[in-house]
């Protein structure tokens, strides 16, 4: 409460929030009251009176009230600003008078009102009331759809005219940053540094966190370094908002230099700095540089605190090694158990790491463990559980989380329902995916283009092209814009399909609406292209690729590469490979796979040693693709000792042989006459599980349709055989083998049946096979009888199955036919 000069009495004006000084309620009403009494008929006459606004400034300063209530006040836009303007030295006065100008209802004070008098309570100091001031004119700028250069350009003319401070101008910068009207924010700081106006450095933190928070780290960096040319100094705050910024737009090491430079100039990181380095390491899964900062931490005796122990853990998850990271969360217990509280974003982590590597069971008992401690489960936990069954195929206990979140008082999103979704696509369960769609309608949550691509991907996989393109139909109707994935899911499904015609339209058509401006879109067009074998085409989509300015990356040069070595061309794909060097592009492991299988095809293997070699200088590691692109390529040439050399190599260096370097070795041994030894690779094949997971072939056994079904088995295995020599009756005993081993000797036998169909003719071991299973289950009659069958067919049976027949006539009690 404010007494007015010279024995008047108390007033008090009302608005509420601000904690403004205001008139006593009673006479406050009685002083309004008279003054807009009959306010209309007397419009013209306090218009005319260019001396009101003197004399209502007089009397508010004197506090003459009884005076100022006989005066009958027509407010407007004129009077306001003129009674302002004579007050700018008083601003009690002038904010009493501004409260009462906007009592009446049906005037409200103009934008240049609320801008000197916001110039007139910051030169007061009274900068509470001037912030919220301030406040009202942005918003009554949005309302009005006032231009930034309107607002600004008014605060400037006051300014210059009343010659007050420039703080209003650092207000300003900072509630617009604070309402992250990011653009406005621009406006103001570039032309306050134009004018000489240095803005405070904690406005600027709100404009650089703002501009973070959407992700502008461009522009954060380029802001500061306006900052510090027009003299702000930054603080901590400055520094950790730099810091993130450089290690989310990957640039770490830039963000290392800057921490050692402000460090030089006597500014220290906190906690919250250091974490943010850390977590830009933790993206990348470098462990060392966790490490680099914890010990510049511990250097410096900065306390880790909860969020850094959960980075430490984070690594270990991004790593894939959960041993690690379940140690380490034990050890923060223990060590930590006063000084940290732990909370659901470290449980979080771990459950998430658990779940990305497949490991359900655990992330399930570290569920448990954190509801038993009370603590709720939340959106990115469920989430988490969901991706990790569907990436196992156990999409009904994805289906379970997606129930339960009921009981947890959770919604699933988007991100819920697309990633169920991509499981039932990934199976081939096209129903159920377009059921859920409807459930996430009827739950508000509409399809989006990622939705669309799934279910694109799952058509195309299923290799349905007709409903396929009855939903990028529908997609378009609907009034959605492809995007890059969408394009680029179709276009494959076309080339897949052999329609290459229809692909190439569809191509013409991505150019015309101008979408040819990404990578991926490309680099699918030379993978149809480079498939059909033709080379002109994919050398022409490269050119206009570099005319349109979409840079080629390795995907790109690899696919084109890998197209001329199929055609027998090597020639390319080393000017290819030099062509990438020059432009400073890696090859990858996976190019060289293709150029070691392009040298044996066309017959210059003495290259080989020279690519190895290179593999080896360039740090790269070999993996079970190459070698069995090397033993194929040797035993095709029929030297089988480079070929075990290879081999040896491979499993000595901890590398598991898989199913079609197994049967391309067992291929060469049947093709140079050595049978025996073919077989007991063979046997050893089945022991050691060494063949494909039987789940990715049990899914087309639907014996109401074997036909169909074996075709598909076929088509798969195939697929998987391409550019090895592998004797499609090899990878058949081992599914036969297989199906055996589990017990599934009915399913084994029909699928015999249907594969003699196709040429198949069943040989020792698959005979062997099938009566290993009759003994495992005790139907020993039926293993003799597959016996007999054996031997009209010319087939003599090896030791092993007299074995498997002894044994099993001795579980079965008839000692005296063993």
């Amino acid at each position: 409460m404010t007494n007015w000069s010279n024995g008047g009495p108390s007033m008090q004006i009302t608005r509420t929030g601000r904690g403004n000084k205001m008139l006593n309620p009673t006479r406050s009403r009685l002083f309004s009251r008279r003054c807009l009494h009959h306010r209309a008929s007397l419009h013209s006459t306090t218009d005319s009176n260019h001396k009101l606004p003197a004399q209502i400034s007089r009397l508010l300063i004197l506090g003459q009230f009884e005076a100022l209530s006989n005066l009958s006040i027509t407010f407007s836009d004129l009077l306001v600003d003129s009674v302002l303007k004579e007050l700018k030295f008083h601003p009690t006065a002038a904010l009493n008078f501004f409260n009462l100008a906007c009592k009446p209802n049906n005037f409200r004070p103009h934008f240049k009102s609320y801008i000197k008098l916001v110039h007139i309570l910051s030169r007061a100091r009274m900068f509470p009331e001037a912030r919220s001031y301030l406040h009202d004119l942005v918003e009554l700028s949005e309302r009005k759809h006032y231009s930034n250069f309107l607002v600004y350009e008014e605060l400037v003319r006051i300014y210059r005219e009343f010659k007050f401070s420039g703080t209003v101008f650092d207000m300003l910068l900072k509630i617009y940053a604070e309402k992250g009207m990011v653009k406005n924010a621009l406006y103001v700081f570039d032309n306050m540094t134009k004018s000489g106006q240095v803005p405070i450095t904690r406005s600027c933190n709100s404009f650089l966190s703002s501009l973070a928070r959407l992700k502008e780290f461009d522009t954060v960096i380029c802001i500061y370094d306006q900052l510090v040319r027009v003299g702000v100094v930054p603080d901590v705050y400055t520094c950790t908002i730099l810091v993130d910024a450089y290690c989310k737009h990957d640039r770490i090491d830039k963000a290392v230099d800057f921490v050692e430079g402000m460090e030089r100039m006597g500014l220290e990181l906190n906690v919250v700095g250091y974490n943010s380095l850390m977590n830009g390491y933790v993206e990348k899964g470098n462990l060392e540089g966790v490490e680099r900062v914890l010990q510049l931490m511990s250097k410096r005796a900065i306390p880790k605190n909860l969020i850094t122990c959960t980075l430490l853990i984070k690594v270990y998850c991004k790593r894939g090694e959960m041993e690690e990271a379940e140690r380490m969360f034990r050890g923060m217990k223990e060590e930590k158990a006063d000084l940290l509280i732990l909370d659901h974003k470290v449980y979080g982590v771990l459950i998430d790491g658990f779940c990305r590597v497949g490991k359900m069971d655990d992330a399930v008992r570290f569920r448990d463990e954190m509801l038993g401690l009370g603590l709720g489960m939340n959106l990115f936990i469920c989430n988490s559980l969901i991706n990790g069954y569907c990436k196992l195929g156990k999409l009904w206990e994805a289906e379970r989380v997606i129930t339960s979140m009921v009981e947890w008082n959770l919604k699933p999103d988007g991100y819920s329902f697309n990633t169920l979704l991509n499981g039932y696509c990934r199976e081939g369960l096209m129903k159920d995916a377009f059921k859920l769609c409807d459930q996430m309608a009827s739950d508000g949550i509409y399809p989006t283009n990622v939705t669309y691509n799934t279910l694109l991907k799952g058509l195309r996989d299923k290799s349905d092209l007709g409903d396929c393109l009855h939903l990028w139909r529908l997609m378009l109707k609907r009034g959605f814009v492809p995007d890059a994935i969408g394009f680029s899911t179709l276009l494959d499904c076309l080339f897949k399909k052999g329609n290459s015609d229809k692909a190439l339209t569809l191509w013409k058509d991505i150019l015309a609406k101008g979408h040819a401006t990404d990578v991926v879109i490309f680099n699918t067009l030379l993978n149809g292209l480079c498939k059909l074998g033709k080379m002109i085409e994919s050398e022409q989509v490269l050119d206009k690729m570099k005319e349109l300015g979409c840079s080629p990356d390795e995907v790109t040069y690899r696919t084109l590469s890998d197209g001329y070595c199929k055609a027998g061309d090597i020639e390319r794909p080393l000017q290819i490979k030099h062509i990438m060097e020059k432009e400073g592009i890696p090859a990858s492991i996976e190019m060289y796979n293709s150029l070691i299988s392009g040298l044996f095809r066309a017959r210059k293997s003495s290259e080989i040693a020279n690519v190895l070699c290179e593999i080896h200088v360039k740090g790269l590691s070999p993996n079970v693709v190459t070698y069995g692109a090397l033993i194929t390529g040797w035993i095709k040439e029929g030297k089988l000792k480079k070929a075990f050399d290879a081999y040896f190599e491979m499993t000595g260096k901890g590398i598991a042989p898989n199913v079609i370097i197994c049967s391309t070795i067992i291929s060469g041994l049947n093709k140079l006459g050595m049978t025996d030894c073919a077989n007991m690779l063979l046997q050893k094949m089945v022991d050691l599980d060494v063949f494909p997971r039987l789940e990715q072939f049990y899914k087309f056994f639907d014996f109401k349709k074997v036909q169909l079904d074996i075709q598909k088995i076929a088509s798969s295995l195939d697929e998987s055989a391409e550019n090895f020599i592998i004797a499609n009756n090899v990878m058949y005993n081992v599914i036969i083998a297989g199906l055996c081993k589990f017990g599934k000797t009915d399913d084994a036998r029909k699928f015999i049946s249907e594969l003699s169909q196709r040429g198949f003719i069943p040989d020792e071991f698959t005979y062997s096979a099938l009566i290993h299973s009759a003994c495992i289950s005790g139907n020993v009659n039926e293993a003799f009888v597959l016996r007999d069958e054996m031997l009209n067919k010319g087939l003599s049976p090896n030791i092993v199955t007299y074995n498997t027949l002894i044994n099993g006539l001795c579980k079965s009690g008839n000692l005296d036919r063993a």
